[in-house]
């Protein structure tokens, strides 16, 4: 016997029907009936009683049932099987970073995937974060990691890495070096240096500020966090950045803010059900900022 003919009979018992189970599987009505026969001569029994309306099933039909459903979704799972190893062996990725990242982990986690796969093609991509978004949502990107204000976009896989405030920082002997906090009010008393519109950083500070019916005065951006804090350390205003990021330059000191109460989020984010090397991916991702985070 063969695997069609298993299926023919699967379709023609479900549908109980041979129009109905010919079109469901895509070939004639006299095709299924010619392949059913067939099986039949080589059981040696008479699968379906076919002297009603409906297409019954015989005692030798129920008997072959189960037995047929199992080899059909043991073939099946055959070929998903080594689709999957063809993807992790032969595949292509294309990852997104919010633009300016410097987060090691990143890089060690595609490091990491490339060694365990190197047969699958990497290519890395730099946007702000709504462009990466959007380019997930429509498959330009696999995946994606980008900053966020708050909540993580609708419609897509996200895992949070990292949740924390946004943060002013300033040099030593700035008026508003030694505070402990802020307020917005205080904060837009100086000019400010941001990352541009689309970064998550710039969305809680342009978020809040609406909310509380304020205007932010930007007077320089910068897509790199390091150039933002150079300007900051030079004098020529009030770095905007979350907390990790300004904690990474000793020349500047961070001061809370009281009113940006919206969290920054940094997240890897893909459209849901993901092939079996984006998951990979992902995995050695969350492992990479996993070990950093706990160190």
């Amino acid at each position: 016997m063969e695997l069609r003919q298993l299926e023919y009979f699967l379709a023609v018992a479900e549908e109980r029907n041979f129009t109905r189970a010919a079109e469901r599987v895509h070939i004639s009505q006299s095709g299924v009936s010619a392949q059913i026969r067939q099986l039949e001569r080589e059981l040696g029994a008479e699968l379906f009683d076919r002297s009603a309306r409906t297409v019954t099933l015989t005692v030798a039909g129920k008997a072959a049932l189960e037995h047929a459903r199992q080899a059909v979704a043991a073939a099946r799972a055959v070929g998903q099987a080594v689709g999957e190893v063809s993807d992790l062996i032969r595949g292509s990725l294309t990852v997104g970073m919010v633009a300016g990242c410097t987060l090691t982990p990143l890089f060690d986690g595609l490091a990491a995937f490339h060694r365990a796969h190197p047969g699958v093609e990497l290519a890395l991509l730099e946007d702000d974060s709504a462009h990466l978004s959007e380019a997930v949502r429509t498959g330009a990107l696999d995946l994606a990691l980008i900053g966020c204000a708050g909540t993580t976009p609708d419609g897509l896989d996200a895992h949070t890495l990292i949740d924390e405030p946004v943060v002013a920082a300033v040099p030593p002997g700035h008026p508003l070096a030694g505070q402990p906090d802020v307020t917005l009010a205080d904060l837009l008393a100086h000019p400010l240096i941001c990352l541009p519109p689309g970064t998550g950083v710039r969305t809680v500070l342009d978020r809040d500020c609406a909310a509380a019916g304020l205007t932010p005065r930007i007077a320089l951006q910068a897509s790199a966090a390091s150039a933002i804090a150079d300007l900051a350390t030079r004098g020529l205003g009030v770095a905007v950045l979350s907390r990790s990021m300004a904690q990474a330059f000793p020349a500047l000191l961070p001061v809370g803010v009281a009113d940006l109460t919206t969290p920054g989020l940094l997240a890897l984010v893909s459209r849901p059900g993901p092939a079996p090397a984006l998951r990979a991916l992902r995995a050695e991702l969350r492992r990479a900022f996993g070990q950093r985070l706990s160190g």
